[in-house]
């Protein structure tokens, strides 16, 4: 079997809404919180993220800016597992307006009321060095353009 493409690992990031998102939390710690991706995954290894600027992760982000995500769909029903992703890159924080709208799905009203409006809101880019899978037939490792490996 073919070893999965970066358009292959983005096809799949797509179907899969919540991630784990694990940033640097200082003294050796890692801390881990849910993330919705909204669909919001490109070709390129980029996934975004909604946040509200005052969390520790926008604080930990910009301390340590590599991040690791960790997705996985569940088994389908002729019993075949379901995939795991673990990403790992570098986190940025995006604060401009038209990046918000750019991103934007209406299922964000529910964390954030006032849309791109509301106060306090920033995005995290998450653009992604290296890509591990596996779906219980095959695994492998897509490195990205500019990693090292």
């Amino acid at each position: 079997m073919a070893s999965m493409t970066l358009e292959d690992l983005s096809s799949q990031l797509k179907k899969i809404d919540f991630c784990m998102l694990s940033t640097n939390a200082g003294s050796g710690r890692i801390s881990a919180r849910p993330m919705s991706n909204n669909g919001d995954v490109e070709y390129d290894g980029d996934s975004w993220f909604f946040s509200y600027e005052d969390t520790s992760k926008i604080t930990e982000i910009e301390g340590i800016d590599t991040v690791s995500l960790t997705f996985t769909a569940p088994p389908s029903l002729l019993g075949k597992p379901g995939i795991f992703i673990a990403v790992e890159g570098f986190a940025s924080l995006v604060r401009e307006k038209a990046a918000f709208e750019e991103h934007w799905v209406p299922d964000l009203e529910r964390w954030f009321p006032e849309g791109v409006d509301t106060p306090g809101i920033v995005l995290i880019k998450v653009s992604a060095s290296s890509i591990r899978y596996w779906d219980g037939e095959e695994n492998g490792e897509v490195i990205l353009p500019g990693s090292a490996s």
